[in-house]
C-alpha cells in the first residue's frame, strides 16, 4: 500500500520526505547500531536532499550507502553524472563521513561493477530507499516494461525516448542524442526489499505517472506500480503533483 502526502511546495514535500527519512535512518542506528539507505539523483531529490543535510543528530558514520542508477559510458566530470550529483549535493555536505557510499561506475568494465556492486550490495539489509518516479513510470531506471522478475540486485538497462527526453527537459543534456541510451539501474525486485520507501515526486509534469503509480494496476508497463505491494511505501507529492489523484 502506498501512503500519499501532500504538500503545498516542492520545499515543503521535499522537508517533510527528508524529515521521516532522518526519523527512519537514526531508529535504524538505534536498533542496530547501523543503517543501510539507498540514494537516488534527479530534480525530484534537490530538495529533499537539501533538507536531508540540515537535520540534527543523524551518526552519518554509521551508514552505508548505495548509488540507485548511472549512465553507462558517461565522465564522472559531465554535468549529468549521477556520481558527480550525489558527491556534490550530499556526501561532500554531510556533518560527518559516511561509514560508505558505494557508486555506480558506468565508464568502465559493466560486468565487473555489476558483479562486484551485487556481491556488496547482497550483503546488506537496506533500511531506507530514497527514490522518485519518472515521467514515464520507471522506478530508478527500470523503463517500461520493467523486469519484475530478476533477482540480480542490479542490471543493465536500455532506456526508453520519454525517459532520455525527460533528461533532456530537466536541463541535463542539450538534446537527446546526448544522453546515453544504457545505464546500470538498482533492480525493481531489489528496491522492493528495503523495509521502508520514501517517493519523491513532485511537479505536474509527474501527475499521470503518480496516479498511475497509486491508482492504476499493477504492470510491468508502470514500473513503479509494483510500489503498491510494499508495505511501507511513503510518496511524497506537492499539489501540481497530486492533480490527478482522487479528492479525498
Amino acid at each position: 500500500m502506498i501512503q500519499c502526502r501532500i504538500f503545498e511546495t516542492k520545499l515543503q514535500c521535499g522537508g517533510a520526505a527528508a524529515q521521516l527519512g532522518a526519523e527512519l535512518i537514526r531508529t535504524a542506528i538505534k536498533e542496530r547500531g547501523e543503517a543501510a539507505i539507498i540514494v537516488a539523483t534527479g530534480a525530484s531529490q534537490f530538495e529533499m536532499l537539501d533538507a536531508l543535510l540540515r537535520l540534527p543528530n543523524i551518526a552519518w558514520n554509521k551508514v552505508t550507502a548505495f548509488h540507485l542508477d548511472e549512465y553507462v559510458n558517461l565522465p564522472i566530470t559531465h554535468p549529468a553524472s549521477f556520481r558527480k550529483y550525489l558527491w556534490e549535493r550530499f556526501v561532500s555536505k554531510l556533518a560527518l563521513p559516511m561509514k560508505a557510499f558505494h557508486y555506480l561506475d558506468g565508464e568502465g568494465d559493466t560486468h565487473r561493477t555489476l558483479a562486484e556492486m551485487n556481491a556488496t550490495i547482497r550483503r546488506f539489509s537496506i533500511d531506507l530507499a530514497f527514490i522518485g518516479v519518472g515521467e514515464n513510470g520507471h522506478l530508478a531506471f527500470n523503463d517500461p516494461p520493467a523486469n519484475f522478475e530478476t533477482e540480480d540486485p542490479y542490471l543493465v538497462v536500455k532506456l526508453d525516448e520519454a525517459c532520455r527526453m525527460q533528461q533532456v527537459g530537466e536541463g541535463w543534456f542539450k538534446g537527446l542524442a546526448d544522453v546515453p541510451t544504457h545505464a546500470i539501474s538498482m533492480s525493481v525486485r531489489h528496491i522492493m526489499k528495503s523495509r521502508a520507501i520514501i517517493c519523491t515526486a513532485p511537479d505536474a509534469r509527474k501527475a499521470k505517472a503518480v496516479h498511475d503509480t497509486v491508482h492504476g494496476p499493477m504492470t510491468p508497463n508502470v514500473p513503479a506500480s509494483i510500489l503498491q505491494k510494499h508495505e511501507r511505501t511513503t510518496m511524497f507529492l506537492d499539489r501540481p503533483a497530486a492533480s490527478l489523484l482522487p479528492k479525498a
